[in-house]
């Protein structure tokens, strides 16, 4: 007599399809609802910054425009993970990034060394506010347009925001001199106009982990976190100021070696024919 083989399978659906879909449904919905939260803590922290800037805290307000860099990085990474991006999360993102990199290190600059200028010195910074949320709106379109991942058209605003925190976080002290201020009125206005240009600066998404010497990448790692631990401050504004040349020094590169495949044609072009001799064959 025939044991009955389907009916296990029967039954086994039926086990599977009263706990393991549950299970997977609430899985899902928790991990879908992470990078929101990364992204609530993002805004969370550009908050933050500005009520630490009204208490003219500055040493306390620059470290969260950091905190709110690294979550702007990691929201996106785990959504594109996790399968879970959609059009509401890239909407979010952009309105706690106008938070945190465009309202929070405006509003740090101007108490920390912009006050002093008076008009010209809010002026400047609602020019950098401007700036962060058309850099923003520029990079929704372009995204959804698609095109070279490999590059930024323009200084991202975590970047912009970067130099203008790790510069407070180095000084806080500020100024109050009019005369002194003036470095303050370039170190906003200059990323401020970076944003918004067409300047090419790397990005870091598209960078291949499987490198052939993981051990030396370990090693750079290693001593990195050895800089940060010993010398934050330096070290910040050196990652800061550096991701800023960065672009320009890559375009000075870029038409140092077009100059020399130039020359190098021209060269070629201009030298005498080669003669060749005819050898025979055998």
């Amino acid at each position: 007599m025939d044991s009955g083989p389907s009916r296990v399978p029967r039954r086994l659906r039926f086990l599977r399809r009263s706990t393991d879909r549950p299970l997977r449904r609430r899985f899902r919905r928790g991990v879908s609802l992470l990078p929101g939260l990364l992204t609530i803590g993002n805004m969370f922290c550009g908050y933050t910054c500005i009520i630490y800037t009204m208490r003219n805290e500055y040493h306390m307000a620059a470290p969260f425009i950091g905190f709110a860099i690294v979550l702007d990085m990691l929201d996106g990474r785990i959504a594109r993970l996790t399968g879970t991006a959609s059009e509401f999360g890239g909407e979010l993102d952009s309105l706690a990034d106008v938070v945190s990199f465009g309202m929070a290190p405006a509003l740090l600059a101007f108490s920390w060394g912009l006050a002093p200028l008076g008009r010209l010195g809010w002026a400047a910074g609602f020019v950098y506010v401007t700036a962060a949320a058309l850099r923003l709106a520029r990079f929704n379109i372009q995204s959804a347009a698609g095109g070279d991942k490999r590059y930024f058209a323009g200084l991202p605003s975590p970047a912009a925001a970067a130099v203008l925190a790790s510069t407070v976080f180095a000084y806080p002290p500020g100024f109050s001199d009019y005369r002194a201020a003036l470095p303050a009125l370039a170190m906003v206005l200059v990323p401020a106009v970076l944003m918004v240009s067409t300047v090419r600066f790397r990005s870091f998404k598209t960078i291949d982990l499987q490198i052939r010497r993981p051990y030396s990448v370990l090693l750079l790692f290693a001593a990195g976190i050895m800089l940060v631990v010993t010398h934050i401050q330096i070290t910040l504004v050196a990652l800061a100021y550096t991701y800023l040349v960065s672009a320009f020094v890559g375009m000075l590169i870029a038409r140092i070696r077009h100059r020399g495949d130039t020359a190098g044609v021209d060269g070629r072009a201009g030298s005498p024919p080669v003669q060749i001799r005819d050898r025979g064959i055998g």
